[in-house]
């Protein structure tokens, strides 16, 4: 895959389509917290109220086209050092190194856009294994298993918590 082809910018309301085509993905969200969007109308309500309002959640465009999606959210007081990190991408481009290349990208910046942030966490399910290959790629760091630590889809999860330091050197 080209790398420039790939881009990341804010979710606009004309990524209606093309979000839905992706959010309707169980494969997609079998991993994130929200649900699969079942309709134009909810993708339309999720872009209005989720996705534009925050402030550093991006599409995933490939010739600017939303095909996925990460975030950073940051924590605040005396844990403003350290900000959770989200992604997904369309299972049509899974095994491209879309998702690699993309947080790359977002990586290379998001210590810039926040002043005093240190380190960004990633916390995965044990079976989720191409999300871990993912942010090993990018030079995260696998620190260890959270055994039943998080909630997701009605059950209590085995997650493995990553991170990756301002000091570190994206691979």
């Amino acid at each position: 895959m080209d790398p420039s082809r790939i881009s990341l910018r804010r979710f606009q309301l004309s990524d209606v389509d093309d979000f839905l085509k992706w959010a309707s993905d169980d494969k997609v969200t079998r991993y994130l917290r929200w649900n699969t969007i079942t309709s134009r109308e909810e993708a339309l309500s999720y872009l209005e109220k989720v996705a534009i309002p925050q402030p550093y959640r991006r599409s995933i465009c490939l010739d600017d086209r939303s095909i996925g999606y990460f975030s950073i959210k940051p924590e605040a007081g005396d844990d403003k050092c350290r900000a959770h990190l989200g992604y997904a991408v369309s299972s049509e481009y899974w095994g491209q190194g879309i998702a690699t290349a993309a947080l790359k990208m977002a990586v290379s910046s998001v210590f810039k856009e926040f002043p005093g942030l240190v380190r960004l966490e990633a916390f995965v399910e044990v079976e989720n294994q191409g999300s871990q290959k993912v942010l090993e790629k990018v030079g995260f760091l696998k620190e260890g298993l959270l055994r039943k630590y998080g909630f997701c889809k009605g059950e209590i999860r085995d997650m493995i918590v990553y991170s990756f330091l301002s000091t570190d050197i994206i691979k």
